[in-house]
């Protein structure tokens, strides 16, 4: 006989309130049956589920959540793979409680359907990424860096330390590389008995800063100096002939073109002065020959300029020289909070502030935008993001042909905006294509050599629509889509992206982290990730971790603490990519044991308990 008490009089009211839910769940599919009508039959169950978990996040739970657990039953706080079951099962144990016959159905009936959640998310998974390797479910995708291209070693090595897929990013480099890097890895494959899918990523639209003009010719070199100052290794200079340049066979400090004559009459000892663009004294020494060129060292920090004079002094004769055309320095815009940028429709060169001799502005910095669309789509009050939100601003003016941006944010003394930099429009509707000319130049050849595609900057069921329609004209319909979600738009829409690429067998979804923080916001990013994990997980779609996971390791070789606890979260996917850098290598090994070690403690975002090795000490040291 079940005792009445405070907690035992709620149980009717948490059955009425989550037969509401389960009615509400049932009543969302009712409601949205066009939506799943042309659902891929594999994926039937799949969209069913998406739909019954957004009816059940659709209200706040939070007060129901905390009345469960008070009676020791599940929260609900893990139904992303089978949510409809989840709450049926709550529902039946409650009227046993309450000593009543449950009218749905049976427990054992739901305990199938969340093992079949699962076993689909699972299935879904190796259709789009391969089998698991025998020692993680987490798998791992590196972005190629171009030398993947010819370097077979490069390739070899990734796949051998745990690459499970191949990323080709279609924005660099060309078809020729990237039949180089397939080539590269299916002869890996052959060698290594390991598997590898290739994933090829359309560059899709990029709205960015146009060049700038180029600054002055100049190089720049400075001695190696202990801690107190003194020079432990000279600056070493390549002087070589202006009209007939010479490789430096060793790593120069900087190279300087100069008569040919002149160095001829340059012997090692021989000593070259100068004053450097700053007007400073400066001197090297020459210390060897090498053909018609000549080392020298330099223990001081110069700025050299096209047209400096060099002189040297040879057998009491003094001989002169200039310095000839020097490579074009990139040039940026140094933006502080409340200055004017002026965003240009037209692709010429853009050009710093100018000012007049008493300080006052001329004309404003000035850059292009590579987009025209950009211009027709924006409208004055509206935010605007360059360089991945290091710098922001909001429109103050729209013409046809320029936008006016009033810089809000950004680092005390300013920050530097270069050319090809990303911009983001967050709160602009912007009227683009999600397929450029670029992109369905490379369709063919994707759809040829890659297993799995890459589909940038979608927003709309029109733009997944679209790809599959290009890639039916091609017979590529069996070619997986993975939909990178790296707009606002895009995280809005994602259950309709979803039910949408469902239409077809296989696919997953990647979190573009870095553009979509600056789309909206890094305060929201963990959450809007979280958000994304679980949507997909409720179809039953497999997601991919992307963006600076380990990016110190992979470009200095140490990683930050705070990104080694980003790779560990990123477990909760079923992919993590990795971008390219020097020690891509370290990263991948590194990658996949922690990945290892918290699979054995974490699956998904429930906790497995394993036994831990401080607490089985604590409890042998307290028996003893």
């Amino acid at each position: 006989m079940v005792k009445t008490g405070p907690q035992n009089l709620q149980i009717p009211q948490l059955i009425h309130d989550l037969e509401q839910i389960h009615s509400e769940m049932l009543d969302l599919v009712t409601e949205n049956l066009s939506l799943i009508d042309h659902i891929h039959e594999d994926h039937q169950f799949s969209a069913h589920n998406l739909l019954h978990y957004l009816a059940l996040r659709s209200r706040d739970i939070r007060d129901l959540q905390e009345r469960l657990a008070a009676l020791g039953l599940s929260s609900l706080g893990h139904t992303e793979a089978r949510a409809l079951s989840a709450v049926r099962t709550v529902i039946d144990v409650l009227f046993r409680l309450n000593s009543t016959e449950s009218p749905g159905d049976s427990v054992s009936e739901s305990s199938s359907e969340r093992a079949e959640g699962r076993r689909l998310l699972e299935r879904n998974t190796e259709i789009l990424l391969g089998p698991a390797p025998k020692d993680r479910r987490v798998r791992i995708m590196v972005t190629m860096p171009s030398e993947a291209a010819t370097c077979y070693e490069l390739v070899r090595d990734l796949l051998v330390s745990g690459m499970d897929c191949m990323r080709i990013n279609c924005a660099h480099d060309g078809q020729e590389a990237w039949s180089g890097m397939i080539r590269n890895l299916r002869q890996a494959e052959q060698e290594t008995g390991k598997r590898c899918k290739v994933a090829m990523d359309l560059a899709g639209p990029k709205l960015r800063t146009g060049s700038l003009e180029a600054g002055p010719g100049v190089v720049k070199w400075r001695p190696q100096r202990d801690a107190f100052g003194r020079v432990e290794v000279p600056a070493r200079i390549w002087l070589t002939p202006a009209a007939d340049p010479e490789t430096p066979p060793s790593d120069a400090s900087a190279c300087l073109p100069v008569s040919e004559r002149f160095l001829s009459l340059l012997d090692p000892d021989t000593e070259i002065r100068f004053r450097d663009a700053r007007g400073s004294k400066r001197s090297m020494r020459v210390c060897e020959a090498s053909g018609k060129s000549r080392w020298a060292e330099c223990g001081q920090t110069a700025y050299v300029t096209e047209g400096t004079e060099l002189t040297a002094k040879v057998k009491h004769q003094q001989h002169r020289t200039q310095v000839g055309v020097l490579p074009a320095m990139p040039r940026s815009l140094l933006l502080k909070q409340g200055d004017t940028l002026i965003l240009t429709r037209s692709l010429e060169p853009g050009r710093p502030a100018e000012f007049g001799e008493d300080g006052h502005l001329i004309s404003p910095a000035r850059i292009g935008v590579t987009l025209p669309e950009f211009f027709n789509c924006v409208q004055p009050g509206e935010p605007v993001w360059l360089d991945d939100g290091m710098i922001g601003g909001t429109i103050s003016a729209v013409e046809p042909d320029q936008v006016r941006l009033e810089i809000t944010q950004a680092r005390e003394g300013g920050d530097k905006l270069g050319a090809q930099k990303g911009i983001n429009v967050p709160g602009s509707d912007l009227k683009v294509t999600a397929l450029t000319e670029d992109d369905l130049g490379n369709l063919q050849f994707i759809a040829t050599h890659a297993d799995i595609l890459g589909s940038s900057f979608v927003r709309t069921e029109e733009d997944v629509r679209d790809l599959h329609a290009k890639l039916a004209e091609l017979d590529a319909t069996d070619l997986m889509i993975v939909l990178k979600i790296e707009t606002r738009q895009g995280f809005e829409n994602l259950p309709r992206l979803l039910l949408e690429a469902m239409r077809r067998r296989g696919g997953g979804v990647m979190i573009a982290r870095g553009d979509l923080a600056v789309e909206c916001g890094f305060e929201r990013m963990a959450e809007m990730q979280e958000q994304i994990l679980w949507i997909s997980e409720a179809a039953h779609v497999p997601v991919i971790w992307a963006t600076q996971v380990l990016e110190s390791l992979a470009k200095s070789g140490i990683p930050s603490r705070s990104e080694i606890t980003d790779a560990a979260m990123g477990q909760r996917a079923e992919c993590v990519m990795l971008n390219k850098g020097p020690y891509l290598l370290e990263a991948v090994k590194t990658l996949g044991d922690i990945v290892c070690r918290m699979e054995a403690h974490q699956e998904k975002k429930s906790a497995t308990l394993r036994k831990l090795g401080v607490a089985a000490e604590f409890s042998s040291g307290a028996q003893s």
